[in-house]
């Protein structure tokens, strides 16, 4: 017997399965036998009674889990932090595990009341007391392990669950002498799987699959080369033979029917002190404060919803509801983050949403200059679709140029200094780039439930629904196409062949030709298929009125992209006579300009075509400035380029009928943005039916 090592364990007297706080609970309420319970325990007391100490904490009548003395608290040395429960069904438990520890000579630190902490089955020590290993996710708030590394002196890593079955570190994660470690992967996000490749070498990193897993095999109790465990297949028993341990079964299946085996119901008191180890802390704290109509909106929820997806912890330091439906709400809100790489992460999606720094800590933006031609520097801030300012010297600055998935540049000009949103390629020596998150803010709309329905685009809520009335989308589309002319806007269309192999030519071209489209992008495709129909009668060979393929028709597009070679351009085929109807010629008709990006696949091409993608991104970027509307017409790789390029505020349709497409094409966190799964053809028949509606003038029958 090594007299070294000492556990802590209650005997089972009082317990029972009497409530559900966690999955294992479900369907077990009173199930358990007593009998087998006392057995059980039993044979695990002598077990460990052979290798090490175990004391006894007397059990109380009225808390059945306290025969989990895991929870009791955290010891490092002659020190502990006494748990905080999470659930009002086990804190009774606190005053009596305090009042162990404070008899038995230990220091006792308690957390604030409303920072739930759940001891060692939260909290693992390294076995060779390198560090600490601490969860949370389900029952430990991350914001608690400042202060383990505070009173324990040691460095603390934070590891977050993510699988409910597994709800406290120790049922998952297992740290073995001669740092080895026994785990389950699945139960973790990836920063913290990251985590633990990086502090363990992969030879000593022992993985368990799902079936051990859920027999708990990882919720061991480890004494030098023995590993206690309710259950092992043979495989990680063999796994762990050969790396030196011996797996003693002792069955538990009375305890694991309220989620516990052998290490929840141990608690080991004789954790060495390493007096070079000291305190470190990776975990990150900031306050930043949201405004706007939190409530209805759901805009709190994402926001709160954000931090929790992403591996952080908050609390709501103070929430200023409005006191009528016009008037915002406000809420200032701590985030935790286990490192600054997830802290990073959380806040540049808080500011996504408007989120902001409380007046006090507003710090300038990190800038950090060009060393490379069309190179950002690390790190670099990846801008949104949402009009965006950033801190400068104390000044707020605005971002010109916005768009998706680029830099900040600043730039030094006579009028000042001016911020501008710049691909990668744009970016020029003697510019400077912002780069972390802090110092920037987004603008975003504060608009009421009552705003919002009132408005023309209220159907436009960033969603998908191949239910939604595809008539109720076009009376709408309708009615702000109308506006937007009437009132000298634009619109721009993309779109895809697709559009003139389903019959919607003809519509797109009366749009144009009424003067509803301001600009047209797309690829060679559209305008090889269109002209393929205006001069052929057919669109990839298919005659377009009688819906069959032609003899020969599979090379009639060759033959048209060879014919507009031959003129040198599709406004001088106009010219000639040679495309007398379509897309095409009406845009050539009514000089409205386009721009046909190239790719790969391209037959021909066209010789109006762009394959340079460069200067075909840029032209793309010249006709939308400005742009009030845009319908994306089934051309995904298009549409998804222009919506990149495309700032807040622009309205957008995005119409295809693939669901999947449509919502890769609409889902930019855009109230201004909707997606119609419906045939593009039928769409742009209503469209026009729509709009004819809208324009004649309006006759009452008598009868």
């Amino acid at each position: 017997m090594d007299s070294r090592i000492r556990f802590l364990m209650c005997s089972p007297d009082h317990y029972d399965v009497d409530y559900v706080i966690n999955p294992w609970m479900e369907g077990n309420i009173h199930k358990s036998s007593q009998e087998r319970a006392v057995e059980q325990w039993e044979k695990l007391y002598h077990v460990l009674k052979e290798y090490a100490i175990v004391d006894l904490v007397p059990p109380q009548k009225g808390w059945p889990d306290m025969v989990f003395t895991a929870n009791a608290g955290l010891l490092l040395g002659k020190n502990v932090v006494l748990s905080r429960f999470l659930h009002k069904e086990r804190q009774g438990e606190e005053p009596y595990f305090k009042q162990w520890f404070e008899d038995n000579g230990y220091t006792v630190y308690e957390l604030p009341k409303d920072l739930p902490f759940e001891g060692a089955g939260d909290a693992l020590l390294d076995r060779e007391g390198r560090w600490l290993w601490a969860g949370y996710g389900f029952r430990t708030e991350l914001d608690s392990h400042p202060y383990l590394a505070k009173w324990l002196d040691i460095e603390v890593l934070s590891l977050r669950l993510t699988d409910e079955r597994f709800y406290h570190l120790d049922t998952c994660f297992c740290p073995l002498s001669n740092g080895y470690l026994l785990y389950y992967p699945p139960a973790f996000d990836s920063y913290s799987n990251r985590l633990i490749e990086m502090r363990v070498h992969k030879d000593k990193r022992i993985a368990i699959s799902e079936a051990d897993a859920v027999n708990f095999s990882c919720n061991s109790v480890n004494v030098d080369h023995i590993v206690v465990m309710n259950k092992a297949s043979d495989a990680l028993k063999e796994r762990l033979a050969q790396v030196g341990f011996q797996v003693i079964e002792t069955p538990l299946t009375e305890f694991l029917k309220a989620g516990g085996a052998a290490k929840c119901l141990t608690l080991r008191v004789t954790e060495p002190v390493r007096d070079e180890v000291h305190a470190n802390v990776l975990v990150e704290s900031r306050i930043f404060r949201i405004e706007g109509h939190l409530l209805d909106s759901g805009l709190i929820n994402r926001a709160l919803d954000l931090i929790v997806d992403n591996g952080g912890s908050f609390q709501v330091l103070n929430f200023s509801l409005g006191e009528q439906r016009q008037s915002t709400s406000a809420a200032e809100v701590r985030v935790s983050a286990p490192s600054h790489e997830v802290m990073e992460t959380i806040l540049s999606l808080l500011i996504d949403l408007g989120a902001v720094d409380l007046p006090q800590d507003e710090r300038d933006a990190k800038l950090e200059p060009v060393e490379l031609p069309g190179v950002a520097p690390d790190d670099f801030y990846v801008t949104t679709i949402y009009p965006t300012e950033v801190r400068i010297d104390g000044e707020w600055v605005k971002v010109h140029n916005q768009r998706m998935d680029g830099a900040i540049a600043i730039s030094q000009t006579p009028n000042g200094l001016f911020a501008q949103c710049k691909i990668l390629r744009d970016l020029e020596i003697g510019e400077r780039v912002v780069v972390d998150v802090q110092g920037i803010r987004t603008i975003r709309k504060t608009e009421s439930r009552e705003q919002r329905n009132t408005q023309e685009f209220s159907f436009m809520s960033a969603g998908v629904s191949s239910e939604r009335r595809v008539e109720l989308v076009v009376e709408q589309v309708a009615w702000e196409l109308r506006k937007i002319r009437d009132a000298g806007g634009k619109v721009a269309v993309t779109a895809g062949p697709v559009v003139i192999h389903t019959g919607g030519g003809e519509h797109l071209s009366q749009l144009i030709r009424e003067g509803y489209v301001q600009a047209l992008l797309g690829g060679n495709a559209i305008a090889v298929h269109d002209i393929e129909q205006s001069m052929m009668g057919t669109s990839l060979g298919v005659d377009m009125k009688r819906g069959v393929a032609v003899r020969g028709g599979h090379r009639h597009h060759l033959k048209v992209i060879n014919t507009i070679r031959r003129y040198g351009s599709i406004p001088k085929a106009v010219e000639a006579g040679v495309i007398h109807s379509g897309v095409m010629y009406e845009c050539v008709r009514n000089g409205v300009p386009f721009c046909l990006a190239g790719s790969i696949r391209d037959d021909g091409p066209l010789p109006d075509t762009e394959m340079n993608l460069i200067k075909a991104q840029t032209e793309y970027a010249r006709l939308l400035k400005g742009v009030d509307m845009i319908l994306m017409l089934s051309s995904m790789l298009h549409s998804i380029g222009v919506g990149n390029m495309t700032p807040s505020g622009v309205k957008m349709v995005c119409v295809d009928i693939n669901p999947a497409v449509v919502t890769k094409l609409s889902d930019r966190g855009s109230i201004e943005s909707v997606g119609v799964v419906t045939d593009v053809g039928l769409f742009l028949s209503l469209l026009v039916q729509q709009l004819d509606k809208l324009t004649s003038p309006y006759t009452v029958k008598v009868g």
